[in-house]
Parts: structure tokens; C-alpha cells; sequence
């Protein structure tokens, strides 16, 4: 029995970008095409097949431990893009001020598919969503530096709305336009997430 189900649900890559150096800068250069390789997309930040963990595992690991790199892209959701910058009294949020690898148009509450779906191509190039990318205070500088006093907003607008971490599973070139398919996990909801959670 197959334990992921391809679904109806279609987006479309409406921007690529590379993050080369964090340090320097979190904008994300965009291109037309990227190769997606095992570890990644060459030249980028979070590119490797293992990373030193971070604040989010620190409940698993001390800081800086080398894990699996399961932060290969940082993919948003245009949609949701949309209504960030609402919420921040912009105009638009450009993908590149908050270092966006992938934006895909065309899945609704994407932000929150479920962990281990899978993005497709039709040309087979697949990506496997990690879980929720939490939104933090890095892409207020950038944003700052396009739209002087809305950094600070952004974390609070993108709650809920920071798109996916992902990583690959096939290798395969991606480009603008694509149409990736939604494959999701033949499973229901845990029943004690909220026991487990305390939510």
C-alpha cells in the first residue's frame, strides 16, 4: 500500500532565489533555474547535506551539533506573501527580503501541509517538506533597507505564514513556471497532539 498519495492540489514556481551569504546579506539573489542537488543548491547558505543545529532543535541538541540538513530551501506560499504585507501596511513583500528559495502560487494554508509531503515536478525533481518555517527577526533589516520602519512587523504578520523548510529526495533541475504536485502522507492526524503539546 502506497504511503503517500498524490493529490489535485498543483502550485506553480513563481520565483527562485539563492541566500550566498547570510552574513553579508539575508536577500536572496533570484534566479531562473536552480539544480537541485542531494545536498541542496550549490552557492547557497543553507546548502550541505548535514548543518550544526540551531535554535529551533535546541530541545534536542546543543547548539551547533551536525545533523541532518533538512533546511536545504526555505519555500513560501505567494498567498500568503500577499497577506504579510498587508498586515504590515505594504503595498508587496518581496521574496528576496525575507530569503526565500522557492514561492509557489496556487496551495491554500501552505504554511501548513503536512510534514513529509512531497513537492513534485513533472519532470520527477522532489522535495520533502521538513514542517513550518517559524518566522524570526532576520528579515527586518532587509526590509527596513526597501521600507524604512516595517522590519519589525514582519515577524508578527508572518506567524502562521512563514512557508515550509524542505529538502531532496530526487535530484533535478527546477525553474520558473514549473508545476510542483502535492503528494501528502496516507495517515491520519496523531489523536494526542494536543496531550503531547499542551495545546
Amino acid at each position: 500500500m502506497p504511503a503517500l498519495l498524490p493529490t489535485d492540489f498543483t502550485a506553480r514556481i513563481t520565483r527562485l532565489g539563492r541566500v550566498a551569504h547570510r552574513e553579508a546579506s539575508l536577500c536572496a539573489e533570484p534566479l531562473s533555474e536552480i539544480m537541485a542537488t542531494y545536498a541542496g543548491v550549490e552557492g547557497e547558505e543553507h546548502a550541505g547535506l548535514t548543518r550544526p543545529s540551531c535554535s529551533r532543535v535546541t530541545q534536542q541538541y546543543p547548539r551547533g551539533t551536525d545533523i541532518r540538513n533538512v533546511r536545504q530551501f526555505s519555500v513560501l506560499s505567494a498567498e500568503e506573501l500577499a497577506l504579510i504585507a498587508a498586515d504590515m501596511g505594504l503595498d508587496h513583500l518581496e521574496p528576496a527580503w525575507v530569503g526565500a528559495s522557492i514561492v509557489l502560487e496556487g496551495i491554500d494554508d501552505f504554511t501548513h501541509l503536512p510534514p513529509s509531503s512531497r513537492l513534485q515536478s513533472e519532470s520527477g525533481t522532489t522535495l520533502v517538506v521538513d514542517m513550518e518555517n517559524r518566522p524570526c527577526h532576520l528579515p527586518a533589516k532587509p526590509i527596513d533597507e526597501h521600507a524604512p520602519g516595517k522590519g519589525r512587523g514582519f515577524k508578527a504578520a508572518a506567524e502562521g505564514r512563514r512557508g515550509v523548510t524542505a529538502w531532496v529526495e530526487r535530484e533535478g533541475t527546477l525553474r520558473l513556471g514549473d508545476i510542483l504536485r502535492l503528494h501528502v502522507p496516507d495517515q491520519r492526524p496523531w489523536a494526542h497532539m494536543a496531550q503531547a503539546t499542551g495545546h
